[in-house]
């Protein structure tokens, strides 16, 4: 679903931190809860060892190795560590794209990848496909565990499945569900695509979002994107009640290749807040326990002391 430029194609403006050049990305081959092995990629960023991580999510038929995902990774890069994938059946990744379904436990690896660096809070952002798969992500990997989302930026991503209602959905979907689309796949957009329907379907967008919460949650949508019009984000908002924020761009198309660097910086300034706000709650939380603890121990305090006058009495 970001297979060419939509709308308004975004620029870089972005320059290397320290002026020059950096350092080769080191990459790795992370393996999937079923056994895929998906190409990744980490940037440590410039903030302190263990510090916060961005996984980027690309949508269908891009990589980690695409242009506007790149400049995206650098844009985030300023802020915080990122780590870029590839999702199953596309670049160098294994297996075949499943276009959305069982790509959530490629973004769990990953995500499992960045706390094993050190990172202790881990957001994704995910464009189209992978939007939607940050939705179920989160939606699946809740509570205390390693693959869980600290925060989520859902990117041009669809409110529901099977939708035809524009011509690139309709074109996408005889790519996905034609033999000779999958051809054309595998041999002009370098997607390898799973044979069989799902089955059972997953999650829609919409049911996953009412079940992120309380994790931050940003749904981003452009009101001139060709592939999901603004109803798609409406609807995903609404379904996420008060934990979800929906940003409506003007002029934007779809996807990574039309988010431009200004709105990237400032989903990174969101992600920023929602960590800050995170922490400070924690620490709220922190100080309010302690305050009760001290509360009870100054009441069984008085308890003793009158115990005691009693006894003199």
């Amino acid at each position: 679903m970001s297979s060419g430029p939509a709308g308004r194609t975004a620029r870089s403006s972005v320059q290397p931190i320290t002026g020059v050049q950096r350092s080769v990305t080191p990459r790795t081959t992370l393996r999937t809860s079923d056994g895929v092995a998906i190409e990744a990629a980490y940037d440590p960023g410039p903030g302190p060892v263990g510090g916060p991580a961005i996984v980027l999510a690309h949508g269908f038929s891009g990589d980690l190795r695409r242009p506007h995902l790149r400049r995206a990774a650098a844009v985030f890069a300023q802020r915080a560590a990122v780590i870029t994938f590839s999702f199953r059946g596309h670049g160098g990744s294994g297996g075949h794209s499943t276009v959305g379904d069982r790509e959530v436990l490629d973004l769990a690896a990953a995500v499992q990848w960045a706390r094993s660096l050190g990172h202790a809070r881990v957001a994704t952002v995910g464009f189209s496909m992978g939007g939607s798969v940050v939705l179920r992500h989160a939606a699946l990997h809740g509570g205390r565990t390693e693959a869980r989302s600290d925060a989520v930026v859902s990117v041009s991503a669809p409110a529901r499945w099977f939708y035809r209602g524009t011509a690139p959905m309709r074109r996408l979907h005889w790519v996905v569900t034609r033999r000779s689309g999958r051809v054309v796949g595998r041999l002009g957009l370098r997607t390898r695509i799973h044979p069989h329907e799902w089955d059972p379907v997953p999650l829609s967008p919409t049911e996953a979002v009412p079940l992120i919460g309380p994790t931050p949650l940003l749904i981003v949508h452009g009101d001139r994107d060709p592939y999901f019009p603004v109803d798609h984000p409406r609807m995903l908002a609404a379904a996420a009640g008060e934990t979800g924020e929906l940003w409506l761009e003007a002029g934007m198309g779809h996807a990574e290749h039309a988010a431009d660097d200004a709105l990237l910086e400032r989903i990174g300034a969101w992600l920023t807040a929602s960590w800050t706000s995170a922490t400070a709650e924690g620490t709220s939380v922190t100080a309010d326990e302690a305050s009760a603890a001290t509360d009870e121990t100054s009441a069984a305090t008085d308890e003793t002391s009158a115990a005691a006058d009693e006894r003199k009495g």
